[in-house]
């Protein structure tokens, strides 16, 4: 992931599934990136340097050669998959790609996240979230039954096979372990998070996106 002044700044930080994914795309495309890490636990992402690259202090976050600043992780890895092969060329697999992104941003990462962050990232802040987080494990469960269903039959989530939607589903869900969610309890997500780190240029979260990774990249 080679970088120079021509090439887009990614802002991430350790261990996102949301950052990862942008990192993966561009990992396996070999995409130059100029990546620099954002310490969110040392609130980094709420101090004026980083405001005043993305007033909404969300990561991750990508600044075009030109400034122009894009938000939202799958929008961001949907921009540097364009024109390669993770981006579906039909129509009903472009379909398939954009239900598939929407349903892991309301079913699957807005659930498996929270509860992984507060019950493994900062267990700490866990006690203020009892009330929360059996109803967002109880809904994320409810999203990989359906995400799980649908493998049953499918080997990827759109009919291109593996492509930009299976990089953004797999961001998260892939993590939902460190959640306390029990992926052996769901054999077809299972296997296609299998069929996922099988593909060319796979890279690991704990790998690709680390402080020391970063700080040797940028």
């Amino acid at each position: 992931m080679s970088s120079n002044q021509s090439s887009p700044t990614l802002y991430v930080t350790q261990g996102s599934g949301n950052s990862f994914k942008p990192m993966l795309v561009a990992s396996q495309l070999n995409k130059p990136c100029n990546v620099r890490y954002v310490d969110v636990l040392a609130g980094d992402s709420r101090k004026p340097a980083f405001l005043s690259i993305n007033p909404l202090g969300q990561l991750p976050y990508l600044v075009l050669p030109d400034g122009v600043g894009l938000g939202e992780s799958n929008a961001i890895a949907w921009y540097l998959a364009e024109g390669s092969h993770l981006i579906p060329e039909s129509a009903l697999a472009r379909a398939q790609a954009i239900r598939w992104m929407n349903y892991e941003q309301t079913m699957l990462e807005a659930n498996i996240s929270p509860v992984r962050f507060f019950t493994h990232i900062v267990p700490d802040l866990q006690s203020e979230h009892e009330d929360m987080i059996p109803v967002w494990r109880e809904r994320g469960n409810q999203g990989l039954k359906v995400l799980d269903n649908y493998l049953e039959s499918n080997d990827f989530v759109t009919d291109h096979g593996y492509s930009i939607a299976d990089i953004a589903v797999y961001g998260y869900t892939h993590l939902a372990n460190e959640g306390g969610f029990e992926l052996d309890d769901f054999k077809h997500v299972s296997a296609w998070i299998s069929r996922i780190q099988q593909q060319d240029g796979y890279t690991p979260i704990e790998k690709l996106l680390t402080g020391e990774h970063l700080k040797a990249a940028a």
